[in-house]
């Protein structure tokens, strides 16, 4: 186990605001462990989020035209540092350990041994990584895929790779002869995919920064803003400086969305200033989510209908529903049927809190409502959002200034690599102009997800992997099982900066291929490039690298799918990969002429100061959907697990996945979680103390937990201690990734597939001392 990076004790807490001096240290202490406390660091995070300069390589939020002298937080330092270190994983590195030891190095470890330098391939006689010329590397691999049926070949993309080298991936897999394109918005947002379309025609969210500007209530739900987007801060900060309302529904009381002490404000940093971000702040049970919207909506419904009795002004927005909706009457009927009685058992709430939380909403103008993953990591993640969705249309919340749906996306360009193609589902990508410009025949089937392409590997129909980033076999559920049918594959192919445990877990035949980071100068043909990305709020923006590179024997990411497409593809003469290589600004070209409605004059444009917006039909009140208008969802019931069984009437345990304030998605930049009190260690449950007792165990004991399936198949994890912490009754939280061997692959949504994370029937035994 590693070692504490801080001195502090596991179950120290955190009395302090989100941000503040706290804030400070943990960028102070990263900087140092990445040995880039420096000018050089100084001046390349004052470049971070500015429109000269570079886009985060963490988060997605959106950034503003007009930034602050410091526009990153917290977590974007920690990456940007990670990045730039001046660590080294290089072939002397790899030589002096087999992938055997490495697999028992922590997450931690193995990113903390620096950048990949050239690029390797896996020796079985010694079990290491070896260097390979890169001329051979792309010959060997576009030898083997030419041997296999393209369909048994998964072509992956993590979030962070630019949309240039997003566009050139799916326009290679198809190319190859698949829509194997599945993403790590599979793994979390896949949900919102499915559910915005349905709802309100557009699969992202209606709200962009100006919005925060005209708001009076903002609702959240399942999203830790002080460790997934800090930089959201800001604008809640202002917003609430202004009287807005914030209202939170999280099982876990996060300091972000407690309180917060800009670090950029002298007044905050030296004196206890600090501002409240939420106004109420609810903790229902996991999964309860949609009965909690429910039970806003029934609380709306039912002041409208008085309203209507006695002859008072209408709580509902009579004229938008009426002109901009469809459903309604089956949903108010759906609504008023609801016992209050199941709404409370359901939610894991009283009454009178949900109705005060309604009561907020119904006299706000304008109103917000951000999610994350704990709203669509479920069975019924769809349900979930669309429940949202009922929630705004009921009094005209989306499609005006200040109003709208804000689903909080992971990675930095996750949601855009959606918009230039990467979709396993045909009828999302442009396969008609695709076949125009490039003249071939895009294949027409549907590919295979994030799930579909594990139970590939599963059954044996998967025969290669390749991995445009990411650290695949450690974010996907039933880790255990995976990795073992993994190292049956015949192919495996990671592009990737820093070594991860998914380059651990090889196949027949292992790739291992670095990459220049998004930080560093990309130097091309034509001289210097940049790149683009799309953030959170659907708008675009240019980003430019700001170091050298780590070696000088690093490709860039575009140049690394253009190595392995040549050598892969029969010649195309519509198909200029080293034209493109060598001046991103004709792959820009080439996105334009395929999506004109979203790239349009894309290389001036991306360099606004505020980007520049894809088009958004449902914040103009178009709506694309199936009946023409915003759809009410009317849901069938508000259970999280309706195939799972309960260990105990009423006192099931649910366990939870998080993640820490030392982290983003897979990669973990320290063992420490200052913010709920876990030092030097992950391997934790955090418990409700009357669970701890009912289960007849004692704060700090070791357990193993177990996971409850109808399946026969034996899922555990062991090692973990216990933790007193607040969360509802019932539900426990643990870490992602350590506690995803405990998700089974089948427990997904049941339209989008995204893995149910949150909310997975546990139960635990106690482990034996060791002596």
């Amino acid at each position: 186990m590693s070692a504490t990076t801080s001195g502090k004790k596991m179950s120290d807490p955190y009395p302090h605001p989100s941000g503040g001096w706290g804030s400070i240290r943990e960028v102070t202490e990263i900087l140092v462990q990445e040995n880039v406390l420096s000018a050089k660091g100084i001046k390349v995070l004052l470049k971070q989020n500015k429109s000269d300069g570079f886009a985060c390589v963490s988060c997605s939020w959106a950034k503003s035209g007009k930034p602050h002298v410091a526009e990153f937080c917290e977590s974007g330092a920690k990456a940007s540092a990670w990045e730039i270190t001046s660590k080294r994983a290089d072939a002397a590195f790899f030589a002096q350990h087999t992938l055997t030891e490495l697999e028992s190095w922590s997450d931690h470890e193995l990113e903390g041994t620096g950048r990949l330098t050239e690029p390797m391939k896996w020796d079985a006689a010694s079990d290491r990584y070896l260097p390979i010329a890169w001329t051979q590397a792309f010959a060997e691999i576009g030898a083997a895929l030419r041997k296999l049926d393209p369909k048994s070949v998964v072509c992956y993309a993590s979030g962070r790779a630019s949309l240039e080298t997003s566009y050139m991936w799916q326009l290679f897999a198809r190319l190859y002869g698949n829509n194997n394109l599945p993403d790590s918005s599979n793994m979390c947002h896949e949900t919102t995919s499915v559910a915005l379309p349905q709802s309100i025609g557009v699969p992202i969210g209606t709200i962009r920064l100006e919005d925060f500007e005209h708001t009076d209530c903002i609702f959240f739900f399942g999203q830790n803003v002080g460790t997934n987007s800090p930089r959201m801060l800001h604008p809640l900060q202002e917003a609430r400086k202004r009287g807005c309302e914030i209202i939170t529904f999280n099982p876990i009381r996060e300091p972000g969305l407690i309180s917060f002490a800009n670090p950029q404000s002298p007044l905050e940093m030296l004196t206890p200033k600090q501002t409240t971000i939420s106004t109420q702040y609810h903790q229902p049970r996991v999964g309860g989510d949609s009965a909690v919207v429910m039970g806003i909506c029934k609380t709306v419904i039912a002041a409208d209908d008085a309203a209507l009795r006695d002859g008072d002004a209408r709580i509902l927005d009579i004229e938008f529903i009426e002109q901009h909706t469809h459903g309604v009457e089956a949903f108010k009927q759906a609504a008023r049927a609801t016992a209050w009685e199941v709404i409370e058992r359901e939610s894991g709430l009283k009454r009178e809190a949900i109705e005060r939380a309604a009561a907020v909403y119904m006299k706000a103008k304008a109103v917000i409502v951000l999610y994350g993953m704990g709203l669509t990591q479920h069975r019924k993640g769809v349900r979930n959002v669309q429940m949202l969705c009922n929630m705004l249309f009921l009094r005209g919340n989306i499609g005006r200034p200040g109003a709208g749906v804000s689903p909080v996306r992971g990675h930095s360009n996750v949601q855009g690599q959606r918009t230039v193609g990467i979709t396993e589902k045909p009828e999302l990508a442009p396969l008609d102009k695709l076949a125009e410009l490039f003249h071939f025949e895009p294949p027409r089937d549907k590919g295979l997800t994030t799930v579909e392409a594990c139970e590939g590997v599963l059954d044996g129909s998967v025969k290669a992997f390749l991995g445009l980033g990411g650290n695949f076999t450690r974010a996907v559920p039933d880790t255990d099982r995976v990795e073992a049918a993994w190292r049956s594959l015949p192919l495996m192919v990671q592009i990737a900066t820093k070594p991860n445990r998914s380059h651990l877990i090889h196949g027949e035949l292992a790739y291992l291929l670095p990459c220049l980071g998004r930080i560093e100068i990309d130097r091309q043909a034509s001289g210097e490039q940049a790149v683009s990305m799309e953030d959170s709020t659907g708008v675009m923006h240019g980003s430019r690298g700001q170091v050298e590179p780590a070696a000088d024997t690093l490709l860039s990411e575009a140049a690394i799918v253009a190595g392995i497409a040549k050598a892969t593809l029969d010649p195309n003469p519509h198909v200029d990969w080293d034209g493109w290589v060598g001046n991103y600004s004709r792959i820009r070209d080439m996105m334009a002429l395929t999506f004109p409605e979203n790239y349009k004059d894309i290389n001036t444009r991306m360099w606004f100061p505020d980007g520049f917006p894809r088009p958004n039909a449902a914040r103009e009140r178009k709506w694309k959907t199936k009946t023409g208008k915003a759809t009410f969802a009317t849901p069938d019931s508000f259970e999280a697990n309706p195939d799972m069984p309960e260990t105990e009437p009423g006192r099931n345990l649910q366990l939870f996945t998080i993640r820490s304030d030392g982290q983003f998605n897979t990669t973990v930049y320290t063992m420490d979680d200052r913010f709920r009190g876990v030092y030097g260690t992950r391997k934790v449950l955090l418990m409700n103390p009357r669970d701890i007792a009912h289960w007849g165990l004692n704060d700090g004991e070791v357990v193993k937990a177990s996971t409850i399936s109808h399946d026969g198949i034996a899922r555990s994890v062991g090692g973990l201690k216990i933790m007193s912490f607040d969360v509802p009754d019932g539900c426990v939280a643990g870490y992602y990734p350590e506690c995803n061997p405990l998700i089974p692959l089948w427990h997904h949504d049941d339209q989008a597939k995204t893995p149910a994370s949150k909310s997975i029937p546990i139960s635990l035994e106690r482990e034996p001392v060791a002596a």
